[in-house]
């Protein structure tokens, strides 16, 4: 099985021989058999050449970059291997559609709130009063189909977030870490710095998925395809992100995995330290491994794996073959 590579040390990754080579500035030398690599992220200030980009392409390996407070900065995006003009011609399609593009993205709306739901549910049950939090949720589900556009789709799923989020101080139950409000560029507070952590990691994983399809990862449907350099991998992540990033973040929390002192203070906002980074990356890594049984396919299947079948959903409903229905929690 292939895997996530995190580079936190700053160094020199090039080509040696036929694999790659990472040399950091410690004197540390590790080699990364590129047979077993699909992706890399790269944290620390890391030296490439041309000679690797050029390797990388022909591995269909991708690079995403992040700065010193994690914020993901961009991806080495090799030519797409899968292009497919016709699949192409199909998303610009539906994109244009107005009816089609709404359809699609009252979709995405619904998966990410019943997968909410499906997470204040399970804490509901074990002891935390998250009634009135779902309640509201319901209700503002139940008029999902009354709007037309996807700018009403994307008001009434930041609503349902105002109440999902409202639960989390329930649920963590710890004065270091309230939520308060959500804040993202720079997140004011360490939940937020959190969430903003997680997500741009589960963004860049959909984008590494979308790279193995035939789909072109600059054509979203609820979240519009301007001068954004991609869009399709923030519509399937937001069904994935209450699942994943979310219930990593409690289990953090909850162990006291990252505590306060993760956390630093600069230009106005609060940001992951460097060993809270390494904490998170490693369960979010496990997160995406771990299997769950699927009635459907008859045998397990992991995290990573969903996101993946959840493109190839996506296609079959864009040529005409098969309605897309979004992956929704059992437990």
């Amino acid at each position: 099985m292939k895997r996530s590579i995190f580079i936190f040390s700053s160094g020199e990754l090039h080509r040696k021989e036929n694999t790659l080579y990472f040399e950091s500035e410690k004197e540390e030398r590790k080699y990364i058999p590129v047979e077993n690599t699909q992706e890399m992220f790269i944290f620390g200030e890391v030296t490439i050449n041309k000679k690797l980009l050029d390797f990388l392409a022909q591995k269909e390996i991708i690079l995403h970059f992040y700065n010193y407070y994690g914020y993901y900065t961009g991806s080495f995006y090799p030519r797409e291997h899968y292009n497919s003009g016709f699949m192409i011609l199909r998303q610009a399609e539906a994109y244009l559609n107005q009816n089609r593009r709404v359809s699609l993205a009252k979709k995405f709306v619904e998966g990410a709130i019943l997968n909410m739901l499906k997470v204040l549910t399970y804490y509901n049950n074990r002891g935390k009063d998250l009634s009135s939090e779902i309640e509201g949720m319901e209700n503002l589900k139940n008029k999902i189909q009354e709007f037309n556009s996807t700018e009403e789709l994307m008001a009434v799923e930041g609503n349902c977030r105002e109440y999902y989020y409202k639960g989390f101080d329930k649920i963590i139950d710890d004065q270091d870490f309230l939520f308060s409000l959500r804040t993202r560029q720079p997140p004011e507070n360490r939940l937020n710095a959190l969430i903003s952590f997680g997500n741009s990691l589960l963004y860049t994983v959909v984008l590494s998925e979308i790279y193995k399809t035939h789909l072109d990862p600059r054509i979203g449907f609820l979240h519009t395809a301007n001068f954004r350099r991609f869009s399709l991998n923030l519509d399937i992540a937001e069904v994935f992100k209450p699942i994943i990033v979310d219930r990593i973040i409690f289990t953090l929390l909850n162990k006291k995995m990252i505590t306060k002192k993760d956390f630093l203070e600069d230009l106005g906002g609060i940001y992951l330290k460097e060993n809270g980074q390494k904490v998170f990356v490693e369960q979010f890594d496990e997160r995406l491994r771990t299997t769950l049984s699927d009635k459907g396919l008859g045998r397990a299947i992991s995290y990573r794996s969903l996101i993946r079948r959840e493109l190839y959903k996506l296609e079959k409903d864009l040529i005409g073959d098969k309605e897309y229905k979004p992956f929704v929690a059992r437990w």
